[in-house]
């Protein structure tokens, strides 16, 4: 392990599902993570440092200096599943950055006997999204089924850009140490943070754990602000002069 691992705590898991929630396209896995992790109040138990992140510190209120790191914290859910969270507001810097924090996530994560990976992203389309889908990827396609009922749409070789990063990387190892995983991806314009696309797979995931009353008012404010702006956006095209078939203005 290249990485320095500082536990707060070392928690007592049985079984536990690492859950994926870092920074992305539209910041959809991230805003869906963090949302799931603080509605199930979630503690943080170990911080992850590693070279492969930006070679910065940033002082808090009381110019107390943090250092760059991905944290992880665990929570149980309403069904009784230990959860573990992979938090944090960087990814690797480098594509062997990458490798080596998913590397050394899944060291720790197989010290807990980690019996699922799942791992949470943005699908990005470069054009605003009315009603935002959840697509899904798998590490066998026996779990397809049960995603589906579930909502989670499937789209066969799809992203074509393939998944990068640690949405893509923890779902790789977690099938080359046998351990079944999937991804989701939250259907996003990209252009923005994405809370109306994070919330589609906040409700995947609320099924997933048997979460009932989570209060989603937040998300829902937030999402209204990505319909107006998707409202302004096809207002600003419709404005546009538009070629006719000679390819002139008219």
């Amino acid at each position: 392990m290249e990485s320095i691992v500082k536990y707060d705590s070392k928690p007592v898991l049985k079984d536990p599902i690492l859950i994926e929630a870092l920074p992305g396209i539209g910041n959809v896995g991230k805003i869906a993570g963090d949302f799931i992790a603080d509605s199930l109040g979630a503690v943080k138990f170990a911080s992850i440092f590693s070279m492969n992140f930006p070679p910065q510190v940033n002082p808090d209120q009381d110019c107390v200096v943090h250092m760059a790191c991905n944290e992880l914290w665990y929570a149980k859910a309403p069904n009784g599943q230990d959860i573990v969270f992979l938090r944090g507001n960087y990814q690797g810097s480098t594509p062997e950055g990458q490798f080596i924090l998913a590397q050394d996530v899944m060291e720790i994560m197989m010290s807990y006997d980690v019996s699922k990976v799942i791992t949470l992203g943005g699908y990005g389309t470069g054009q605003m999204v009315d009603e935002p889908h959840v697509y899904g990827a798998l590490s066998r396609k026996e779990l397809r089924d049960g995603l589906e009922e579930l909502g989670v749409t499937f789209n066969p070789g799809e992203p074509q850009a393939g998944i990068i990063g640690a949405a893509g990387l923890l779902i790789g190892m977690s099938q080359i140490n046998g351990i079944d995983g999937f991804c989701l991806m939250g259907e996003t314009s990209g252009f923005f943070e994405d809370h109306k696309s994070a919330m589609a797979v906040v409700k995947i995931l609320t099924k997933i754990f048997g979460i009932e009353d989570v209060d989603l008012k937040e998300l829902q404010d937030k999402s209204q602000k990505i319909d107006e702006l998707t409202e302004q956006v096809k207002a600003a095209n419709n404005e546009k002069p538009k070629l006719n078939e000679l390819g002139y203005i008219g």
